[in-house]
């Protein structure tokens, strides 16, 4: 009797958290703590996805022409575009319904991947993660000292270096960070976001526009330009631009921040992403492309025309929408900090907690903004952090949890399916990598530390 009521209690609190609840068999078993200072089981969908789509179409996109389709040209350039995100929409769909397992939820992605292969996976897992998330921040870092570099030369013949408003953006990122503690307390902002990616993005489509359209075609150059060997590096890691525009290496942690049915709900939020999302940050990049050509910037506003309020507007709206949505991307960050240090008996306003908040992203924003005036090289690390990290943790990871939880109960080919993911994207992830490094090696080569170019 007291078994059946064991079994009951079970059934309804799976069918209260409506995910799907599937065994391991020898997954190594870490001490899996779900203790957070943040929030969690909060978020309707739609808020999620909102912020997805509002932080993936974030000023990263003024870079994209350059670095996705230059290197491959129209042909090859669209059909890597729409080939890499429908797969990385497939292994973030994959990955979502692992948020169970064992009777356990998983808010982090460490803690999923530590849990099914053990301590060492965990750590991997880690250093991958957080060192995509340090790397985003600092392009985010970067990008928002171009907008205001922009501003000023637009205003002004003032002799302010890229890291005197490099040091700005870092400064406003902290304050909004210490404001805005949580992921889920974006919510107030997600429509302020929008409201100005919307401004920035119209504002940058007319002006590329007219421009293209001015342009005659014998003064634009699709061609792909260097020697062999440059192409193919180059190519590869266009390919790692386009994953990094399509994904962060950090849904677990997005999903734990959603309310019941949870797999179900990330999906619906995915699904937004993947239609509305990617349609607007791949259409800026395409008519870039088409506008300019591939002597395009890696700056898209260094190639616009005017007018000068224009030119104005929408690199302030790129700045300050970029202190918004570069908050998901370093909320973990946080999140890790926070869980560790601060007081989780007391509220996460309370005068202690602040105190601690506030030495907790000085420190963090002091360092990550030392290091993006020191290196500013923006398109390298959106194709290092592709390479290196986000090959595994979207494509390699959700395959090998596939394998190990449902492998003895799967077919046959979709085994073997999963099995080639992990191999030919691992092979991806190498090459690419390789790419990136080379491409930072040559820039070394070019610029000086704190270079203000």
């Amino acid at each position: 009797m007291e078994e059946g009521l064991k079994d009951v209690e079970k059934m309804n609190k799976v069918e209260v958290l409506d995910v799907e609840t599937v065994q391991v068999s020898g997954a190594s078993v870490l001490d899996y703590d779900p203790t957070t200072a943040h929030t969690t089981d909060k978020d309707s969908w739609k808020q999620v996805g909102a912020l997805l789509v509002t932080s993936f179409n974030c000023g990263y996109i003024l870079t994209f022409s350059n670095l996705m389709l230059v290197p491959l040209g129209w042909a090859w350039g669209v059909v890597c575009l729409l080939f890499v995100g429908a797969f990385t929409y497939y292994a973030n769909w994959l990955l979502a319904g692992f948020h169970l397992i064992d009777g356990h939820r998983f808010i982090r992605y460490r803690d999923l991947m530590g849990f099914v292969f053990g301590r060492k996976m965990y750590y991997v897992t880690w250093v991958l993660q957080f060192l995509t998330l340090l790397l985003g921040n600092m392009g985010f870092i970067l990008l928002g000292g171009r907008s205001l570099k922009e501003i000023n030369s637009e205003l002004s013949l003032s002799p302010m270096r890229l890291q005197d408003f490099i040091i700005i953006t870092g400064v406003a990122f902290f304050v909004y960070s210490v404001v805005v503690p949580t992921m889920s307390a974006m919510r107030r902002w997600l429509a302020l976001s929008a409201a100005l990616a919307f401004t920035f993005i119209a504002i940058l489509l007319g002006i590329i526009i007219k421009d293209g359209t001015n342009n005659t075609d014998t003064t634009r150059d699709y061609n792909i330009h260097g020697s062999k060997a440059d192409k193919i590096f180059n190519s590869f890691g266009a390919i790692a631009a386009i994953l990094v525009c399509n994904t962060s290496g950090l849904l677990p942690e997005i999903q734990s921040t959603l309310r019941s049915p949870v797999i179900k709900n990330m999906r619906r939020a995915l699904f937004l992403q993947y239609t509305v999302g990617l349609a607007i940050y791949y259409g800026v990049s395409i008519v870039g492309y088409w506008a300019y050509g591939s002597s395009v910037s890696e700056f898209l506003p260094n190639e616009l025309s005017g007018p000068k309020w224009a030119k104005i507007l929408l690199n302030s709206a790129v700045f300050l929408q970029n202190i918004i949505s570069q908050h998901m991307f370093v909320a973990p960050i946080h999140e890790a900090l926070d869980t560790k240090f601060l007081r989780l008996d007391e509220k996460i306003s309370s005068k202690e907690n602040l105190i601690r908040r506030f030495l907790l992203r000085s420190s963090l924003f002091t360092l990550n903004t030392f290091l993006a005036a020191a290196f500013p090289f923006m398109g390298d690390f959106v194709n290092l952090l592709g390479s290196f990290s986000l090959f595994p943790l979207t494509f390699v990871f959700p395959s090998m949890i596939f394998i190990k939880v449902r492998g003895k109960t799967a077919r046959s080919e979709e085994n073997a399916w999963h099995w080639a993911i992990i191999i030919v994207c691992s092979f991806l992830s190498v090459i690419t990598t390789a790419s990136a490094v080379r491409l930072i090696v040559n820039n070394v080569r070019s610029y000086h530390f704190f270079a203000d170019n």
